[in-house]
This record gives C-alpha cells, sequence and structure tokens, in this order.
C-alpha cells in the first residue's frame, strides 16, 4: 500500500474518531481489494433497501474515476488506433480504466424471474454463483448482519472460494463467522450505521484508486 493510500485511510479516522476501532478492519479491507485487482480478479457487492443503494454507489466509484482521473494504458490506446482509427480519439478521451465491480442489486428480469421461479432470498447467492471465481471478493452489506439473502450469497462465495468483506453494525451478527474481514460500524441503529458505512466505503474506494492511478508515491 501507497503511503499516499494509507494518508487518504487516516483522514478517515481523524473525521470520524468513532472508526478507529474499525482501522484495522479497513486497512485489510483495502489490501485485500488492491490484491485481488492486482490479479486481474473483480469485485461483487449486495445488500438490501439503504445498503442496495450502497452496493451501487461503491460500484459507481470502481467502474469509473472517483477521485483520480483513470487514463487507458498506452497498451489499450495504441490497439484502439489501430482497431478503430475513425474513434479511437473519442474512445481513449472518454473512456476511464476501471476497477472491475458488479452490484448484485439490479438485473430486474433475472431477479423477478428466479425470485417468481425459485426463492427470492437465493436471488444473490444465485448470482455469486454465476458470477464469482476464485480470487474475487464479495463485500457483503448488512446493518444486522443477518439478512437471510445477504448470508447466503456469503455462503456461496465462501463455496467459490471468494474472500468475503462484510459491512455491519456493531455485533457483525451472523456474518461475522462468515467474513474474512468484518468491518462492523460502531453503532446499533439502521440508519446509524448506514452514516458509517458511507464515509467507510468511500475511504475504501479512494484508497484502492489511488494505489492504482495515483502518480505519487509510485
Amino acid at each position: 500500500m501507497k503511503s499516499t493510500t494509507k494518508a487518504i485511510l487516516d483522514d478517515l479516522i481523524n473525521r470520524y474518531d468513532a472508526l478507529q476501532d474499525c482501522y484495522h478492519a479497513i486497512y485489510q479491507t483495502i489490501d485485500l481489494l488492491i490484491a485481488s485487482y492486482q490479479h486481474g480478479h473483480k469485485l461483487l457487492v449486495c445488500g438490501n433497501g439503504g445498503s442496495a443503494a450502497d452496493a451501487d454507489h461503491i460500484v459507481g466509484e470502481l467502474m469509473k474515476g472517483f477521485l483520480l482521473p483513470r487514463t487507458l494504458n498506452n497498451n489499450i490506446q495504441e490497439q484502439l488506433n489501430l482497431m478503430f482509427p475513425e474513434t479511437a480519439e473519442y474512445l481513449i478521451t472518454n473512456l476511464q480504466a476501471p476497477l472491475p465491480a458488479i452490484s448484485l442489486v439490479g438485473q430486474t428480469a433475472l431477479s423477478t424471474a428466479f425470485s417468481n421461479d425459485k426463492a427470492t432470498d437465493l436471488l444473490f447467492a444465485q448470482q455469486v454463483l454465476g458470477y464469482g471465481n476464485k480470487g474475487d471478493v464479495l463485500i457483503a452489506i448488512s446493518t444486522s448482519g443477518n439478512s437471510k439473502n445477504v448470508i447466503y450469497a456469503a455462503q456461496m462465495a465462501k463455496f467459490k472460494g471468494m474472500k468475503i468483506i462484510s459491512l455491519t453494525g456493531s455485533s457483525g451478527g451472523q456474518l461475522k463467522q462468515l467474513s474474512d474481514v468484518l468491518i462492523n460500524a460502531p453503532a446499533e441503529e439502521t440508519f446509524k450505521i448506514q452514516e458509517y458505512h458511507l464515509p467507510i466505503y468511500h475511504a475504501i474506494c479512494a484508497c484502492v484508486e489511488n494505489d492504482f492511478f495515483s502518480e505519487k508515491d509510485r
């Protein structure tokens, strides 16, 4: 981890003193995601309600530039110029290097079909079965740590050889036993837990992006 990456995490703790006890888990999360991306893997994210919105939010920060410009690397630019000379400049100017991530909370046709035909609480697990590979990472978001559909997704992730990061409230719930890393925000009321989750995952996204795309501290 770059020193500039660690500085982003330190700034989070300076701004949210209550998250001091989460420092090590957040640090582990960043290291785990960096390692996964370095080996060409991807991130899956799931949650319910406000946590579903958080899942989409996380993906939105990773799949495009968040705080830094993400210029396509020279090899991609050269290949685009060779393959599509008429549109290459437009593609190169506007496309950004992604950190591959998939939110499991959308996909209306799949979710309604599977929920109608099979079991609603296994929808996330079905997607993990389809998308997940060994070395990938699942971020499982549940304020209680006990959401059945999220737990089933974590179980399937473990079956597939993925790493599991859980974002929960203070107890960690049942997800605690399934997690490689547990970030349990220091609150018990749902809305207060979610208020901590946002700065936590913003810092995680910023840190991972910085490690791959910052020109500083290389």
